[in-house]
C-alpha cells in the first residue's frame, strides 16, 4: 500500500449566515450596542440552562431548546461528532452524557448580540474532563427566548493543557550540571529510540497537510507519535503533480494549527509554494515524520488492544505496534482508475489525473480529458497554454463558479482581510461555520449561489451555449454542499472554464465506450484522436484505504466513508447528520480517519487529537452515537 495525499483543489467555505427561526436571506443589519439586551437574554439562558444541567433535570434543561432546534457538539459532551435535532434529540443526548460530563461554568466569552430578532453568544464551559468552546443562538419561541443553534466543542483537556501561552516551555536551562543535554542532542535522542525501544501511540499513515497538521496537534499535546509517507520530502504530494496547479481557496481559509502563512503570503498559493511551507512546517513544528516510508499490512489484536504494522522504511522492513492508528490518506486520495476495452492496445500515453506530469510534453500533441471537474479543468487549461489540441469529455453535469464570486459571495465575512478587520479570526470563522448544522446548511448556500448567477450570468450563457452542461447542485446550494455530500461534482474557475465557454477546448459529452490505437471511442460512436489520455475521473471512498493496508472485511466493518446520507446524487440516505466516519470514532476500534481540505485539516485535527489524547491518558472516553453502518463505499 502506499501512502500519499492527494491535493486536490479545496472548495471553499461560505459564510455562516446569522438565522431566524425562519431562514434570512441577508444577514443580519442591524445590532444592538454590546452589553445590550442580547447579553442580558444569553446571560439568563445560560443560567437556565446550567441550573437545570445541575439539577440533573433532563425536562427543564431540554425545555431550553426551540421546537426546531439543533445541538452540534465535537467531543465536549459525547466523545463523538454528533449533531442531535428537537427536543427529542436533546434529550437523548443529555439522558446518555450528562451525568458522566458534569457540565458547569457556562458563561458568555464576549457581550452577546441581538441581530434581526437572533440573540448570538460567544459560550466558554467545562466538563469533568475539559474546557469548551462554542456558539450559541437564541430565538423567541412562546414568549420564551429558546436555542434554535448551539455549537459546543472541546477545547482542552484538565491537566493535559497544551504548553502555550504562559504554560510556553522555557526552552533554555538556566544553571550547570554535568549531565545537560541540548535541544539538538534530545531530539536525536528522540529520533533514534522511536520506533525502536519506544513505540508510537498513534501511527498517522499519509503525510500530506493533513498528516502533519494532526502531527503537529499530537505533538504539542505530548502523545507519542509518528507520521509516515511514500514521498522523500514533506510537501512531495504537491510537488510531483502537474505544475499549474495551484490553491483555488484564499490563503486566510488555509491556514495549518499554530503557525499562520505569513501576511503577505499570496491569496492563491502555487503547489510547489505550498510544498515548501508543508517542509518547514513539518520542521519547525517538530513533528515527528518518516519519508520514504510505505505501510505494507496492518492487523488487529483484540487481545492487546493494538495494531502490528508492518512498514518498510527506505527499503528497510520494520514492525510498529501503535494503539491507535490514523488514516490520513486524503478524502480524495485513492484514485478511481477505469478500465476500458483497447486501453492495452492505446499507443500513446494515458494515467489518472494524480499522475498526470503537466503539459510540457503534450505541445502540439491531440489530447482527451475524460472528466470535466477541478482536476479536468486545470489539466485541459495547462495544455491548452502548451499548444496542445484539447478535448473534455463529459460524462455528467458540473457545478462551476467563478473564483472573484465565490470570494465576494461566499467568503468574505469569514476568511478575508475584511474579516479580520471586523475581528473575525481564523479561530472564529471556523467555530462559525461549525455552528451551522448540515441538516439547514444548504438553505443559507442557496441565496449566495443565487447572487453568483446573477452576477455571471453572461459567463453561464456563454458556457451553456458551448454545450457544456451545467448545474447548481440538486437543490441549488451550490460547490459546497457538493464538497461535503460527495467530494466531486465541482470546479471553482480560475480561467480554464472561459476556454470551453470560447471553444478553445473543445467539448464532447458521453461515456466513454473503448479506446483503438490512436482515439477514444465515445458510446454514440463519436471517435476523439488521441496521443495523451487523461483520466479525471476523480476517487475512491477512503475505506479503500482500509481494504489495501487491512482487509475487506474492516473496510465493510467500517463502512463507507465521507458524505452525510443527504439522499441526493452520490450521497445515498439515510441522514448522517455529520460527515461519515471522519475525525471520528469506527466500528472497527483503535482506527480512524483524518483528512479534508486544508481548512478542515486545521479545524478538526484538535478534535481527533483531544480523542486520541483522552485515550492515551487512559481516560474514560465512552463514545456516543457511535456511526453506523449504512453503505460499504
Amino acid at each position: 500500500m502506499t501512502q500519499t495525499v492527494e491535493p486536490a483543489v479545496e472548495p471553499a467555505i461560505e459564510p455562516a449566515i446569522e438565522p431566524a427561526t425562519e431562514p434570512p436571506t441577508e444577514p443580519p443589519t442591524s445590532t444592538e450596542p454590546s452589553g445590550g439586551e442580547g447579553q442580558r437574554v444569553a446571560t439568563q439562558w445560560l443560567e437556565r440552562f446550567e441550573s437545570a444541567l445541575r439539577a440533573r433535570d433532563v425536562r427543564a434543561a431540554t425545555d431550553c431548546f426551540a421546537t426546531t432546534s439543533f445541538w452540534r457538539d465535537l467531543v465536549s459532551f459525547t466523545w463523538n461528532l454528533v449533531t442531535v435535532e428537537d427536543r427529542s434529540g436533546v434529550a437523548d443526548l443529555l439522558e446518555h452524557n450528562l451525568e458522566r460530563t458534569d457540565p458547569t461554568g457556562f458563561t458568555t466569552a464576549e457581550p452577546a448580540d441581538l441581530a434581526d430578532g437572533v440573540v448570538t453568544a460567544w459560550i466558554e464551559f467545562e466538563t469533568a474532563v475539559g474546557r469548551g468552546r462554542g456558539l450559541l443562538r437564541l430565538v423567541e419561541e412562546e414568549g420564551e427566548w429558546r436555542a434554535w443553534t448551539l455549537l459546543t466543542t472541546l477545547h482542552e483537556l484538565k491537566g493535559h493543557e497544551e504548553p502555550r501561552g504562559l504554560r510556553r516551555p522555557p526552552g533554555a536551562e538556566h544553571g550547570a550540571r554535568k549531565d545537560r543535554t541540548t535541544w539538538a542532542e534530545r531530539r536525536q535522542q528522540e529520533a533514534e529510540s522511536l520506533g525502536s525501544t519506544e513505540q508510537p501511540a498513534v501511527l498517522v499513515v499519509g503525510g500530506g497537510q493533513g498528516g502533519i497538521a494532526l502531527g503537529a496537534r499530537l505533538r504539542q499535546l505530548g502523545v507519542p507519535s509518528l507520521v509516515i509517507d511514500k514521498h522523500p520530502r514533506p510537501g512531495d504530494q504537491w510537488r510531483s503533480r502537474y505544475k499549474s496547479l495551484c490553491l483555488h481557496d484564499p490563503v486566510w481559509y488555509d491556514h495549518l494549527p499554530y503557525l499562520k502563512f505569513p501576511d503577505n503570503w499570496p491569496v492563491f498559493a502555487p503547489k510547489d509554494k505550498i510544498a515548501d511551507w508543508l517542509e518547514s512546517y513539518t520542521k519547525v513544528m517538530e513533528v515527528p515524520y518518516w519519508s520514504s516510508t510505505v505501510a505494507t499490512s496492518a492487523s488487529w489484536s483484540e487481545e492487546t488492544q493494538e495494531w502490528t504494522v508492518e512498514i518498510e522504511r527506505e527499503g528497510t522492513p520494520l514492525t510498529l505496534r501503535p494503539k491507535q492508528l490514523v488514516l490520513a490518506t486524503g478524502m480524495s486520495g485513492k484514485p478511481n482508475l477505469p478500465s476500458f476495452p483497447g486501453q492495452d492496445v492505446f499507443r500513446g500515453d494515458q494515467h489518472h489525473s494524480s499522475a498526470h506530469p503537466g503539459p510540457d510534453a503534450y505541445a502540439g500533441k491531440k489530447v482527451v480529458v475524460v472528466g470535466s471537474n477541478n482536476s479536468a479543468f486545470d489539466i485541459c487549461g495547462a495544455l491548452w497554454e502548451h499548444g496542445a489540441d484539447v478535448t473534455m469529455v463529459q460524462r455528467s453535469s458540473t457545478h462551476i463558479v467563478k473564483s472573484g464570486s465565490l470570494m465576494e459571495h461566499g467568503l468574505g465575512d469569514l476568511y478575508s482581510e475584511r474579516a479580520l478587520e471586523a475581528g473575525v479570526t481564523t479561530e472564529k470563522a471556523d467555530l462559525i461555520f461549525a455552528s451551522l448544522p448540515y441538516r439547514i446548511m444548504h438553505e443559507f448556500q442557496i441565496p449566495a449561489y443565487q447572487a453568483m448567477a446573477e452576477d455571471d450570468k453572461d459567463f453561464y450563457e456563454r458556457l451553456e451555449r458551448a454545450g457544456f452542461r451545467h448545474d447548481w447542485g440538486d437543490d441549488g446550494s451550490g460547490l459546497f454542499m457538493k464538497y461535503l455530500r460527495r467530494g466531486s461534482g465541482y470546479y471553482i474557475d480560475v480561467g480554464a472554464a472561459e476556454l470551453v465557454a470560447d471553444g478553445e477546448v473543445k467539448l464532447a459529452h458521453g461515456q466513454v465506450d473503448h479506446l483503438t490505437e490512436d482515439s477514444v471511442v465515445l458510446e454514440d460512436g463519436t471517435e476523439l484522436p488521441a496521443d495523451l489520455v487523461v483520466y479525471a475521473t476523480g476517487y475512491g471512498s477512503m475505506n479503500g484505504w482500509a481494504a489495501d493496508l487491512i482487509s475487506q472485511e474492516v473496510a465493510d466493518r467500517v463502512g463507507k466513508v465521507w458524505g452525510l446520507g443527504s439522499d441526493t446524487t452520490k450521497d445515498p440516505g439515510p441522514w448522517e447528520g455529520e460527515q461519515r466516519n471522519m475525525w471520528k470514532p469506527t466500528q472497527q476500534p483503535g482506527l480512524w480517519f483524518h483528512g479534508g481540505n486544508l481548512h478542515q485539516s486545521r479545524h478538526y485535527s484538535l478534535y481527533l487529537a483531544l480523542q486520541l489524547k483522552a485515550r492515551h491518558e487512559g481516560l474514560d472516553t465512552p463514545v456516543y452515537a457511535l456511526q453506523e453502518v449504512h453503505h460499504l463505499s
